[in-house]
């Protein structure tokens, strides 16, 4: 990192509800969807360091459709966007999903980050750190959408970056072969990077949601609604592969294990996937 400048590290921590957070001063826990929790759960305190996606800059009201990525918007707006400094990284994490560097799977500190990014000469080494890949071994990542959630907003997604960002639809068009993906949304970013990737994304989820009409983003229930949130999982590696063909072999990119606070259930989620797959009933929770 430069002499004497004094770059910004943050990691927000999106959740939606009261949460024991980490106390490492990399995260900061951020409450998406705070314009309905402080109407609707007002009578329930949350810890003194949580912050609200409702401050400052910000698109919280679009919570149900845009899941955490109303706190994306509000890191964004409110701190990468007025950090000066070249040398920082901005990133997001969720509230039971974590990157980790260690083999005992402890979350990841500010102080193994600040390792991870600088050399012996004080150089930033990395410039993005991203989850492993989810691999999906049965079928490619567009028909594994299009048989577990509503495939048309994704159809209409690839129609917005055809007329708006055609540089980009090679790469959106090879869903339809790619079998791996960065997946939930968790990466950490150097500013410059994390900016454009930004501004990109939000370009494309504005102009999808303008494209659509009331009723047709209405017309799913609380579980498919949220399909901005799913749409950008897929539009990430759309964005990194684009600009970088070859990702995979940079040295600059570095991927981590993701640790889950919470188990995940395998035989429930298998069971849904082939329900999904062979019998055409739609996923109806996370898991």
């Amino acid at each position: 990192m430069k002499k004497g400048s004094t770059p910004t590290l943050k990691v927000i921590v999106a959740t939606h509800k009261p949460y024991t957070m980490p106390t490492d001063s990399l995260y900061q826990p951020l409450l998406v969807g705070s314009h309905f929790y402080k109407t609707q759960k007002n009578d329930r305190k949350l810890p003194k360091n949580f912050a609200y996606d409702n401050t400052g800059k910000h698109i919280s009201d679009k919570n149900h459709n845009y899941s955490e990525l109303t706190g994306l918007y509000w890191l964004w707006q409110n701190r990468a966007k007025k950090d000066s400094n070249e040398d920082s990284f901005y990133g997001l994490v969720h509230y039971r999903r974590f990157l980790t560097s260690k083999t005992d799977k402890q979350i990841l500190t500010q102080k193994e980050l600040q390792d991870l990014l600088s050399n012996s000469h004080k150089n930033i080494k990395y410039g993005i750190i991203l989850p492993k890949k989810r691999h999906y071994y049965i079928e490619n990542l567009y028909n594994h959408y299009a048989h577990t959630l509503h495939i048309e907003p994704l159809d209409k997604t690839r129609q917005i970056i055809e007329q708006s960002h055609p540089a980009y639809l090679a790469e959106f068009d090879r869903l339809k072969t790619r079998r791996s993906a960065h997946m939930f949304n968790i990466f950490i970013m150097k500013k410059p990077f994390f900016n454009e990737y930004c501004e990109f994304l939000f370009d494309i989820l504005f102009t999808l949601e303008k494209s659509l009409s009331v009723a047709e983003i209405n017309q799913y229930d609380e579980f498919h609604a949220r399909f901005f949130g799913r749409i950008s999982e897929l539009l990430l590696d759309v964005f990194l592969y684009t600009k970088y063909p070859d990702l995979e072999h940079r040295s600059d990119v570095l991927e981590l294990d993701i640790l889950e606070l919470e188990p995940v259930n395998w035989p429930l989620k298998i069971r849904s996937f082939l329900l999904a797959k062979f019998f055409g009933k739609k996923y109806h929770k996370s898991y």
